[in-house]
């Protein structure tokens, strides 16, 4: 009997030791590689960064305020080109996110069979492994004719508003965002479905328990509940809208003079690298590293920001 109890101490204390050392390893392997991805994230900035250092010296902040791009005469101004980042990711969060967050409710709360949830699971999904540039083809042939009637009735009638002040020519801003919009939506609706699904069935009992109707349930207990990944998921669609290149640069008309109608060309940073990247030299190379620094900052910037909102909702 002595003999037993002493073997099973032996494996119990064996079995401890190798989840020790388990829990140790993948703390260790963790830190490494969360080391590693900052690591590289700074030498991506670090390189950048010495290579824009000529426009920087050369421009300073005016690079960020000006509207002229004119590798002619070497005079360079990205304010345009920020303004179509900014404006076409925002009007893709206008749309895609109402959007993803209904189907994400659709698809995570049981108003539909689980065949037909698990077919529409499967094409939302689906959408995220198209490419981009079948997305700006789609654009071109059939996005923008269909929109040409929209944005012609639009100037027609609300012409004298600067949004849609601009004569229709078919490539503009309105496209590009509606494509970032198709493209983001899988990523939003994923995530967003996710961070429901995995919710605890007592949060839904409790809701029930107390006369909350299926509604207040989920707007008022299970939306603020997975609010931290709802978000994580539109900011990590944010960071795919203001990157996106090859579908947008097919469909926003890549004109690099500023205006602020949705309906007029226009142009992002990402856009304006991979139209000119190519064909670029010394002081314009350096310009379009000095924009691509930009975008950077924008991305941490908006990342940022996303955690703050998210430990300030955490608080309450």
């Amino acid at each position: 009997m002595t003999s037993v109890t002493s073997n099973s101490q032996t494996d119990i204390e064996q079995q401890s030791n190798a989840e020790k050392f388990l829990n140790q390893s993948f703390f260790w392997i963790t830190l490494v590689c969360g080391i590693g991805v900052a690591a590289v994230l700074l030498w991506i900035a670090i390189v950048v960064g010495l290579q824009a250092m000529p426009a920087i010296e050369k421009f300073g902040a005016k690079f960020l305020t000006t509207t002229t791009w004119n590798p002619v005469k070497e005079n360079f101004g990205a304010l345009p080109m920020i303004y179509g980042t900014l404006v076409s990711s925002i009007i893709a969060l206008l749309l895609a996110v109402p959007t993803g967050l209904a189907c994400a409710i659709a698809l995570s709360e049981n108003f539909l069979p689980p065949s037909i949830r698990t077919i529409l699971v499967f094409l939302v999904e689906l959408l995220a492994a198209i490419p981009s540039v079948v997305y700006g083809f789609w654009g071109i042939y059939v996005l923008i004719p269909f929109l040409r009637v929209i944005e012609q009735w639009l100037h027609q009638y609300f012409g004298w508003i600067p949004l849609f002040n601009s004569l229709p020519i078919g490539p503009g801003m309105l496209p590009a965002g509606i494509i970032l919009a198709i493209m983001i939506l899988p990523i939003i609706t994923a995530l967003s479905r996710d961070s429901l699904a995995v919710l605890p069935t007592e949060l839904r009992a409790a809701a029930y328990g107390v006369g909350s109707t299926r509604w207040q349930t989920i707007l008022n207990i299970l939306i603020p509940a997975a609010f931290s990944g709802i978000v994580g998921g539109i900011m990590l669609a944010l960071g795919r809208a203001l990157g996106e290149t090859m579908a947008v640069t097919l469909v926003i008309g890549n004109s690099n003079d500023l205006n602020f109608s949705l309906i007029a060309p226009a142009n992002t940073i990402a856009s304006l690298i991979v139209n000119q990247f190519s064909e670029s030299t010394g002081i314009q190379k350096s310009a379009l590293m000095y924009a691509g620094l930009v975008l950077f900052a924008i991305t941490l910037a908006v990342n940022i920001l996303a955690e703050l909102i998210v430990r300030k909702v955490k608080k309450y």
